[in-house]
């Protein structure tokens, strides 16, 4: 388990504008870097084109991972967006978790969006601290 994430503003706010240019359908995507430390937002299309689900597109998410690893890169995270909510994972995303990596969640709450992170194992969800730097 990574129990903190750390990334730039500038990516957390590449991953808000990604998911508000999509909403009111989830938008989806990667999180490349080294260790707890995101180098790179890589953004995926949602094959589902639905509201309250998301299925990346596999040959997108293929040239995703190949990227990530010619450039000597871990896949750290995976985001997606809950344009209507809620604020965690949901019972869907728990279930379709099939990745070790940290699960962040894209939400709107009050008209505003905001990021939170969780790591997914053994059917169960926690909670991990997302530090971003200025």
């Amino acid at each position: 388990m990574i129990p903190q994430l750390t990334f730039r503003r500038e990516h957390a706010l590449a991953i808000i504008e990604h998911s508000k240019a999509h909403a009111p359908l989830e938008a989806c995507g990667l999180l490349a870097g080294k260790k707890d430390r995101v180098e790179e937002v890589l953004f995926v299309r949602n094959q589902a084109q639905s509201p309250v689900r998301f299925v990346m597109d596999p040959y997108e998410q293929l040239q995703a991972f190949e990227w990530i690893e010619s450039n000597g890169l871990d896949l750290l995270a995976i985001f997606h967006s809950h344009p209507a909510g809620p604020e965690t994972v949901s019972p869907t995303d728990i279930a379709e978790a099939a990745y070790e990596v940290v699960h962040i969640v894209c939400f709107r709450k009050d008209g505003a969006w905001s990021l939170r992170g969780f790591w997914i194992e053994k059917g169960a969800a926690r909670e991990v601290d997302l530090k971003i730097l200025e």
